[in-house]
């Protein structure tokens, strides 16, 4: 038999007390006699009611629901982020609906159109690049969006980071002092903009101030799995590298092992620094280089910011960067 679906009405006519009455027992107003909401409790609890948030929506033209876009749940950088979103969000009782993009730009839009229909409340993105179709999906909907770990160039989308040119000048800049000049690049694809624009720039940076020449053949693009790093060796051997800076710690963590596998020194002849400072840095041995990023912030300071502009509270000339602040950790992948 199919369950019917128990409404307000139904507990109401049960309990002999108004639908409003409910509602304000429901939502944990106050003024309702201590007798009359626990008979209400009682109510509720036998019929088994769940409020339905949909109507609830439908009638304060909120949903209390935020959408993240994530481009892949299992890498250890998005979830990190993805725990202080959902810190802060419980905090100010907002739900979450989780979508996987795996980074693919249609997906992206079919996700955002999906969650947009649910009439969230406002979404964080989390993908690595905006494409034109993207922005403009996100300049119709009128929902607030707000970045969190990525970096709009156009400033025209709020977003939470740190200083990615920076923080890999820093890193870059620590090989070159242990006297390496053949230092590979190897990130996710450059036409993400941490990837292409910033990172990149940082370490075009270092090897000009230290009067090293780039070279392109050094730069190195892939995706950002373990895998991918592992296979790399073979080609990095032959491009006569002695370090490299890593976009991504999974990515870093292959690049180590295929070094190790192939009878390589680490660091004594080959060192690594990575990018995010997950717990994989850790994991592995060497233990890796890294620079820091506070991604449980960037995620919660994401849905902090988020809040205000569902709420409305944010100041007509606020910065649409917010950016946080990053450290370096040296380990044993190098000297």
């Amino acid at each position: 038999m199919e369950k019917q679906t128990i409404t307000i009405y139904d507990v109401a006519r049960e309990a002999a007390v108004s639908m409003a009455t409910v509602s304000r027992v429901v939502n944990g107003n106050p003024n309702v006699k201590p007798a009359t909401r626990k008979k209400v409790l009682e109510v509720i609890d036998r019929l088994d009611y769940r409020p339905n948030a949909v109507a609830r929506g439908l009638a304060s033209k909120k949903t209390t629901t935020v959408g993240v876009i994530i481009p892949d749940v299992t890498n250890v950088y998005f979830s990190s982020l993805a725990r202080g979103i959902d810190d802060v969000a419980a905090m100010y009782k907002y739900n979450i609906i989780l979508a996987n993009s795996d980074g693919n730009e249609q997906k992206e839009i079919q996700m955002l159109n999906t969650l947009l229909a649910k009439q969230v409340d406002g979404i964080i993105f989390m993908g690595n690049n905006l494409t034109d179709e993207l922005r403009t999906q996100f300049a119709r909907s009128k929902t607030p969006i707000v970045l969190a770990g990525s970096v709009d160039p156009k400033e025209e989308v709020e977003s939470v980071h740190i200083d990615y040119v920076a923080a890999v000048e820093e890193a870059v800049n620590d090989l070159v002092n242990h006297g390496n000049k053949r230092i590979a690049f190897i990130s996710g694809p450059l036409d993400e903009p941490i990837n292409g624009e910033y990172r990149l720039k940082g370490y075009k940076n270092v090897l000009k101030a230290n009067g090293i020449e780039f070279d392109e053949e050094l730069v190195f693009e892939t995706d950002s799995s373990y895998r991918s790093g592992e296979v790399l060796w073979p080609a990095l051997s032959s491009a006569n590298v002695t370090a490299a800076f890593v976009g991504d710690d999974e990515l870093a963590c292959g690049v180590l092992n295929g070094a190790k596998d192939a009878g390589v020194k680490v660091p004594e002849e080959f060192e690594v620094v990575t990018s995010n400072n997950s717990k994989l840095t850790e994991i592995v041995r060497p233990q890796l280089s890294s620079i820091t990023q506070p991604l449980y912030d960037i995620g919660a300071v994401s849905m902090r910011l988020l809040t205000k502009m569902m709420n409305n509270e944010e100041e007509e000339e606020a910065q649409k960067t917010v950016e946080l602040p990053y450290g370096f950790i040296k380990r044993a992948s190098t000297k």
